[in-house]
């Protein structure tokens, strides 16, 4: 069976074959990066590490492309907060998102760019745009898009320009030709810091946040690539607006593939950090193993919203046991290639061959569990692990999960230790609510922390 993706851009399932035979080339916006990753962004990664993984289980070589929004005006906010500098805070949050997500399983990509690498070729598309007559600068300095001037915008969303200009509620600012065109260069505030304003044709200044995925993602990749990937909210206005940027600057389509992941839900409301009803990576992992929270997220199709509460993620945790149940009843078999002709091994190349359809694959899962509890077939129970291996998941000793479950069984020495130094890093940054925080996961999972002249010690309560 062919490998089938819906496709945002068409609305419908395609037949899905890379540009390049062999090797897929697929770039996803990542983080803005000024505070610690909520479940949302865990959700956001996790469908595209599941993309990469799959596509390689496939037999594709993966350039796999996420970058790292490192300039942004809630970063320099933010910054500006803590009295430290621009790079001081994003190098913090960057480290603090490598572990999260490393935790929970989530592969690294193959090139992870930083926005601050690529403002020379930000100010060659927007010169280029210019010279096209698709951009302007307007008397405030900054450099605007002419939307109006490029004729297949809202494609990918959906929106035309007349519906746009129906929800206009404000008059046109001045340094707009029109209210729906958008920024691509900023000009420079005197209040803000000299690390966040570059020089340029247009004058000081600093690039728009969508002109920074449209440099990135057509420096590391080419001009036209096969997925471009990321979170639902991003359809509109970031994903148009690079399509906007991209293709009036080339004349060729940016990606073939447009694939983007649900949110996740608290109380059916969209999880954000705007809302206030995040929940950190950090935070959940405080009471819940990774593989728990890994298989929570996997158990719901990439495209559905997904709905966080305790009680599903207690839900998911018994699940992965019945999983590593019938595991530890059988003696471990080694884990080989995958038969594809096997019943069930083709059920699930079925189930992630149709959309990455991982609720199927995860029926699959249990359906074999079933049967190797039955049978007690070694075989069959090396099947389970490896298919499993797949998804990420299934990989730990049997007897060992089972008996602690991760969280369950209290944090080890090195994670204490490791969370202990974490402290340190953010009470030298100043951070004190960071150090604090930590302090407080340490005291919940029962470890106490005593700070003196020699340094902290720990011992649990």
């Amino acid at each position: 069976m062919t490998l089938k993706i819906y496709n945002t851009l068409s609305r419908r399932l395609e037949d899905f074959q890379p540009i390049e035979p062999g090797h897929v080339r697929m770039y996803v916006c990542g983080m803005t990066i000024y505070d610690l990753c909520h479940v949302g962004h865990a959700r956001m990664m996790m469908a595209f590490d599941v993309v990469q993984r799959w596509l390689k289980v496939s037999g594709y070589r993966v350039t796999y492309v996420r970058n790292i929004t490192d300039i942004d005006d809630k970063i320099i906010k933010r910054a500006l907060e803590r009295g430290i500098t621009l790079r001081a805070l994003t190098d913090e949050m960057t480290a603090a998102m490598h572990q999260d997500i490393g935790a929970l399983g989530i592969e690294p990509p193959s090139i992870e760019p930083r926005a601050t690498e690529y403002v020379p070729q930000m100010l060659s598309l927007i010169e280029t745009l210019q010279h096209k007559g698709l951009a302007y600068q307007a008397d405030n300095g900054d450099v605007n898009y002419a939307v109006r001037k490029f004729p297949g915008y809202g494609k990918l969303s959906g929106k035309s320009l007349d519906d746009l200009r129906a929800g206009e509620r404000v008059a046109v600012a001045s340094d707009k030709n029109d209210p729906l065109d958008f920024v691509l260069w900023k000009s420079a505030k005197p209040d803000e810091p000299e690390e966040a304003k570059w020089a340029s044709a247009y004058g000081a200044g600093r690039p728009g946040w969508h002109i920074e995925c449209s440099a990135m993602s057509c420096s590391t990749l080419g001009e036209t690539f096969d997925i471009h990937g990321g979170g639902a909210d991003l359809q509109f206005p970031h994903h148009e607006n690079e399509i906007a940027q991209s293709e009036g600057a080339t004349g060729k389509p940016l990606a073939n593939f447009w694939v983007h992941n649900g949110f996740v839900r608290v109380d059916n409301e969209k999880m954000s950090k705007s809302l206030g009803n995040f929940f950190t990576i950090r935070e959940v992992l405080a009471k819940y193993d990774p593989e728990t929270v890994r298989f929570f997220i996997l158990r719901a199709h990439y495209r559905s919203a997904l709905n966080y509460s305790d009680v599903h993620l207690d839900d998911a945790r018994g699940a992965l046991k019945r999983l590593y149940t019938a595991l530890s009843h059988v003696p471990a078999a080694p884990v080989g290639a995958i038969d594809w002709t096997q019943p069930h091994a083709q059920r699930f190349r079925d189930a992630m061959n149709e959309d990455f359809g991982t609720p199927e694959a995860v029926a699959v899962l249990f359906d074999l569990a079933g049967e190797v509890n039955r049978s007690k077939d070694v075989a069959l129970s090396g099947l389970l692990r490896a298919l499993g291996g797949t998804l990420g998941l299934l990989q730990a000793d049997p007897a060992l999960y089972l008996q602690g479950g991760g969280a369950e069984a209290g944090l080890g020495e090195a994670d204490i230790l490791d969370l202990i130094g974490q402290r340190a890093l953010a009470k030298q940054a100043r951070n004190f609510a960071e150090a604090d925080r930590i302090r407080q996961q340490l005291l919940d999972q029962g470890v106490v922390l005593k700070d003196s002249a020699a340094g902290t010690t720990w011992e649990r309560s």
